[in-house]
């Protein structure tokens, strides 16, 4: 009897650990059930789990888009809020003003807000047919709206200093360094000849100490005109940086007045913060109402260019 006491323990030792699997895989089993009832009453977030709505299409828990619409124009898969497909490019809400973000109706031919024809306007300087306000391929206000919004950029300090500095960059774009050494000295002997020239045909004309004045432009190397240019591109990418778009709830707002931050001369590209992809403008961008910025490529940059594919 003793024996058979003293040997239990042992035996329901040994049995335990089984018991706790059984269970364990019981647990397993119910939670996989639970899961799978779950999910029958709605969609799990791919991304935290949660469990949402069945037509939600964004998790009530970290916003990720649980579900994607189809493009009316080539049946891509687009962003529920998108009204601009990036595959084919082009604008996808037949009920919503492209150029100012009225609504009305699908059969309207014009836009009761601003006017603007449905099938796009032609702009009357490139020839170029655009849907929305401003060009997208040089760049002119197109609407009434998009003019008055260039006007009150106008009046902007940042505005009137990006101006300047594009027309500084430009200059400095379209300057030639010396190419040699020997080039820089022939330039340097030229310039001092054309002081003395200038100065004995003032003295000549009666002047005694005449003052010659400098050229406009002159020549720098290689090293020196990148360092201009370098500072330039400095000054440009904080007033660039400064001016970002924040988010908004309109896309025609957005796109109206990022194209007329555009200043001209330089290489830009519209930074979305929508998928931070680089377009050409935010009039390629699906969801401009995220916001963005303009950012500064270099003179033969080869970062991607979503739209220009």
């Amino acid at each position: 009897m003793t024996d058979e006491i003293t040997q239990r323990p042992a035996e329901l030792q040994r049995e335990l650990p089984q018991d706790e699997q059984q269970t364990e895989q019981q647990a397993v089993e119910t939670q996989a059930q639970q899961m799978q009832a779950n999910m029958a009453r709605g969609m799990a977030c791919p991304h935290c789990g949660t469990i949402n709505e069945p037509d939600a299409k964004y998790c009530a828990s970290c916003g990720a888009l649980l579900q994607m619409d189809n493009c009316p124009n080539c049946g891509s898969e687009i962003d529920p809020e998108a009204d601009f497909c990036e595959v084919c490019h082009h604008y996808i809400r037949p009920n919503v003003c492209s150029f100012c973000g009225a609504a009305f109706n699908e059969n309207d031919p014009y836009c009761p807000e601003c006017g603007s024809p449905r099938g796009g306007i032609v702009c009357p300087t490139c020839h170029t047919l655009n849907d929305f306000a401003f060009c997208k391929q040089c760049g002119q206000p197109l609407t009434d709206e998009a003019r008055q919004v260039l006007e009150e950029l106008r009046q902007i300090p940042d505005y009137q200093e990006l101006v300047q500095l594009s027309r500084e960059y430009n200059e400095l774009q379209m300057q030639l360094p010396y190419s040699t050494d020997e080039e820089f000295r022939q330039y340097e002997t030229s310039q001092k000849l054309r002081e003395r020239v200038l100065k004995l045909l003032a003295q000549d004309m009666g002047e005694e100490n005449p003052e010659v004045p400098k050229p406009k432009e002159t020549r720098k190397t290689k090293s020196e005109l990148d360092d201009d240019k370098q500072k330039v591109v400095e000054q440009l990418t904080r007033i660039l940086e400064r001016m970002a778009i924040p988010q908004q709830p309109s896309p025609a707002k957005v796109r109206n007045y990022a194209m007329a931050q555009k200043p001209v001369g330089v290489k830009l590209a519209w930074m979305c913060n929508y998928k931070h992809a680089l377009h050409s403008s935010p009039c390629g961008c699906a969801k401009p109402q995220m916001g963005g910025k303009w950012v500064i490529l270099g003179h033969n940059s080869n970062q991607e260019i979503k739209d220009d594919k």
